[in-house]
């Protein structure tokens, strides 16, 4: 039997009138419940976040992606693409030429990111699901479109499929300048927009998708690539294929899956989640002084009580035992309810989006929330360390109280 739970649990259901003690318990229970709960809600939707940039980036990334490890380009011939093709779980291999150029569109212009992409392109991604207007087909019968982003659209006025108007690419030549004739410091090449996507805003704004000739044109890159885009195939890990083509490009090359394409964006959110977890740790650290509080008048207002259980033979270590217990009840009922009703919360916002984002976004319209295993693991270590260390010196000094004195 475990005598000082058992005393623990009486002091704290006692049905005696209600006291100073008895209402801090309760502020103390309370405030514990409400830390945990925002722990739990703030976590989550931490977690929630990591999944939409995934979510935004999947309709742009490919599972791996193969660029220099110096420098923004690379040499190749055919004998290096078939190496990469024949390495087992590739299913496409996509080359690109990416890079920055001036958009001259009638009397208006811009700088867009140009993404110039062999034809199989498409078979990798979900881009074309996004296409608002027009068609995603870059490659038609009677010549080279592009597939521009809507916000790029929006800034420039351009209108799909416009022949008599099309759009105008500048990009620097690798040239010495000629004061005299500043425009052959430029290539300048004409395309007509196929097509309008809408995924992001960052995407919509910046992107430019353009055949790999076209690309190859403008920018005079002839056999030289950006990087390679690669789809594995079903039933192959992405993590085996990508030490396979690592293994065999050796270290001139970055082999990348698709968080390491954003590390830093996904870094960033892991390193915020972490400070406030320290955060609302100390928010709930400030909260539990109310338990040390109530357990030190407990332990004045139980003198006696302590006396006769230390006449009748109870250890000091018995003693200290049940005021522990005491501040552990308060702290754990406090956090139960709190995880349940964070659970609550956030199971509200995965099906009804309780709380708008407040932002214009065609992923979704309201907070992520993801609730995880190890963030109530966390946050249950959290509350037992921080239970400790506001319940010892209360149950050290009732089990260093005298008998003689309060018998």
């Amino acid at each position: 039997m475990n005598v000082p739970f058992l005393i623990a649990k009486r002091y704290f259901f006692s049905r005696k009138k209600r006291n100073i003690i008895s209402i801090i318990s309760n502020i103390a229970m309370i405030g514990v419940a409400v830390g945990t709960m925002s722990l739990i809600i703030v976590l989550s939707v931490f977690n929630g976040l990591e999944d939409l940039i995934r979510a935004i980036y999947s309709s742009f990334d490919p599972d791996l992606k193969i660029s220099a490890a110096e420098g923004k380009s690379f040499e190749t011939d055919t004998e290096f693409m078939n190496r990469i093709r024949r390495t087992p779980g590739i299913a496409v291999v996509t080359e690109v030429i990416e890079d920055n150029a001036l958009l001259r569109y009638n009397d208006r212009q811009m700088v867009v990111k140009v993404k110039g992409v062999s034809e199989n392109f498409f078979e990798q991604n979900d881009i074309d699901s996004a296409v608002v207007e027009g068609s995603h087909s870059l490659y038609r019968k009677d010549g080279y479109f592009a597939l521009i982003g809507r916000g790029v659209q929006y800034q420039l006025s351009i209108r799909t499929g416009n022949r008599f108007t099309p759009m105008q690419f500048l990009y620097p030549r690798n040239t010495k300048f000629n004061p005299l004739n500043p425009e052959g410091a430029f290539n300048e090449l004409n395309i007509t927009s196929g097509g309008v996507f809408a995924i992001e805003r960052q995407y919509d704004d910046a992107y430019v998708f353009v055949p790999l000739q076209f690309a190859e044109e403008l920018m005079e890159y002839g056999r030289r690539r950006t990087s390679l885009e690669i789809k594995v195939d079903k039933g192959y890990r992405i993590e085996a294929v990508k030490r396979s083509l690592q293994q065999l490009l050796g270290e001139s090359f970055k082999v990348q899956n698709s968080d390491e394409q954003h590390t830093s964006l996904l870094r960033a959110v892991k390193v915020e989640k972490l400070f406030v977890f320290i955060t609302f740790a100390f928010i709930l650290l400030i909260a539990s002084l109310n338990i040390f509080f109530s357990l030190s008048m407990l332990v004045i207002d139980k003198k006696k009580d302590i006396a006769i259980l230390a006449s009748m033979g109870a250890t000091k270590e018995t003693i200290r035992n049940i005021f522990l217990m005491e501040g552990a009840l308060v702290a754990f009922i406090g956090a139960a309810y709190g995880l349940s009703l964070g659970m609550l919360v956030c199971n509200l916002q995965q099906t009804f989006g309780l709380v708008s984002m407040g932002m214009a976004t065609s992923v979704v319209d309201s907070y992520p929330v993801k609730m995880e295993v190890g963030d109530f693991v966390l946050t249950g270590l959290a509350i037992v360390v921080i239970t400790l260390l506001v319940s010892i010196r209360p149950a050290r000094k009732a089990a260093a109280m005298s008998v003689t004195e309060h018998i």
